[in-house]
């Protein structure tokens, strides 16, 4: 059934955290909006990322946590209770029941519409609604693509009789496999093999090539692997799966490994990276790639459409495929739309947003791993491809930092700024250590603030907190100037 096209100024595709943020700034534009949502309304970072494996995980490194200071570890006496943290994670997830969410997106004025949307040419949007029903919708200044992505399995015999894993099972199941494989060595692969391992299964984390998170600094990956394989997770480096048999239907999964041998596991999680979810939205119908990234420009304006009038942000954009990142994306892109449409200068949009310069120097990321991982804007080896004159500052967290020795006895981790020379502003930070996710927000101000290391000087760290690394981080910078004299 088809109806009279129902037009307002902006349609959003995807109700996630990226889709309601772009909403609300077009909203507090006084522009009306559609955000239409085929699943549920909070999307993937709601149900099955960040907030259920965050639930899963916050157990598990308290334990950890606990372990580590005399005293405490004499109070944890047993297992941890499975059942308590499903329940717990439950909670998080409102038992999948996203009528809060759809609720926020009515009550910020937005018209919400569940359904399958597709672009049907220039500034328009077919619906295809729950019941079968086709709605057709039509844009006076925007669309925003904020469909997200999905996760990748590879092309390999077997694998679709082994059922496999991908991030959703991994975060919505309430049983634990006593064996499982975890493939892949990204934030995905090592959150989960630290979850599952504290909940009592037996983890194999295989990685085709030599680092953890290869992304990051190479120490923080040497760190992590000694983490984890401290917490009794079997870390296999240069492992590359050939072939998956589950010759029965509830019984095991066999991996046929390229290197000869073989592993029998319950469970098999594949964490091999995200596609976008652009395949079947349309993209043909104005001119662009079904099953393609979208590239766009500062303000989120896709650049290969004309007339700018299609934005997308948050994972379709492959800039960064973090929740908080695509919701600055949207912020940015729901005042940039809301100026345009009021036909004012992009820089009097609200706040001062109205460009994603983040996106390119300053990006946090945080792993809640065992040891925790965070880092914000270049590494060493980025830095120099960018062509700074860069200076390196490590430090021991655990040998210099007090408030560190008092978190954990015997507390290993470690910190490196990356400092440009001539502009003598902080480049990048990575931490790795207990608790360390905590102090990545006062690195992104630096990196992103461009605050001089001079200036840093007068920002005094609270005794005796880790944030005193920021200290030690100054002082081993002063030293290493004293060096070169």
């Amino acid at each position: 059934m088809s109806t009279e096209p129902q037009q307002f100024d902006g349609i959003v595709l995807g109700g996630g955290p990226v889709g309601q943020n772009a909403a609300d700034r077009a909203r507090a534009a006084g522009l009306s909006v559609a955000v239409v949502e085929r699943e549920l309304v909070g999307g993937e970072c709601s149900y099955w990322a960040c907030v259920p494996s965050k639930a899963l995980l916050r157990p598990v490194l308290a334990v950890s946590d606990a372990r580590r200071v005399e005293g405490a570890r004499a109070a944890i006496t047993g297992a941890i209770d499975a059942a308590g943290v499903f329940g717990r994670r439950d909670r998080y997830v409102t038992n999948w029941d996203d009528s809060g969410q759809a609720d926020w997106v009515e009550n910020i004025g937005a018209t919400l519409l569940r359904g399958h949307g597709r672009l049907d040419g220039p500034r328009r949007v077919s619906v295809t609604t729950a019941d079968a029903g086709q709605l057709t919708l039509t844009a006076r200044h925007a669309v925003v693509v904020c469909t997200g992505s999905k996760p990748v399995l590879p092309d390999l015999p077997g694998i679709v009789e082994a059922r496999p894993w991908t991030n959703r099972q991994a975060t919505d199941s309430s049983s634990v496999p006593p064996r499982l494989a975890v493939i892949g060595a990204g934030g995905v692969g090592v959150e989960m093999a630290t979850a599952w391992q504290g909940l009592g299964s037996a983890v194999t984390l295989l990685v085709r090539g030599s680092q953890l998170l290869p992304r990051m600094e190479p120490f923080v990956g040497e760190l992590l692997d000694r983490g984890l394989t401290a917490a009794g997770i079997d870390v296999r480096m240069g492992v590359s799966v050939r072939a998956l048999r589950r010759p029965e239907a509830d019984g095991p999964v066999v991996l046929e490994f390229e290197e000869g041998d073989a592993l029998e596991v319950d469970e098999v999680l594949f964490a091999t990276g995200r596609a976008p979810l652009t395949d079947d939205i349309g993209l043909d119908t104005v001119g662009l790639t079904p099953g393609t990234w979208l590239d766009v420009d500062d303000t989120c304006r896709v650049r290969a459409v004309e007339d700018g009038w299609l934005y997308a942000a948050g994972d379709v954009i492959h800039r960064a495929l973090l929740t908080h990142q695509g919701k600055y994306q949207a912020r940015i892109a729901g005042a940039a739309i809301g100026a345009r449409a009021a036909g004012q200068p992009l820089d009097t949009a609200p706040w001062g947003v109205h460009a994603t310069t983040a996106d390119h120097h300053a990006v946090p990321q945080a792993f809640f791993t065992d040891p925790e991982a965070a880092a914000v804007g270049l590494t060493a080896e980025q830095a120099a491809q960018a062509g700074h004159r860069a200076k390196i500052i490590d430090v021991e967290i655990g040998d210099l930092v007090t408030g560190a020795k008092l978190f954990a006895d015997g507390y290993t981790g470690r910190a490196r700024m990356v400092v440009d020379v001539d502009s003598r502003r902080v480049l990048g930070v990575t931490l790795v250590g207990p608790g360390v996710t905590e102090l990545l927000h006062a690195a992104t101000i630096a990196v992103a603030g461009q605050v001089p290391i001079d200036r840093l000087w007068h920002a005094v760290p609270c005794f005796p907190t880790i944030s005193e690394l920021w200290l030690r981080l100054l002082e081993a910078y002063r030293d290493s100037e004293y060096l070169l004299v």
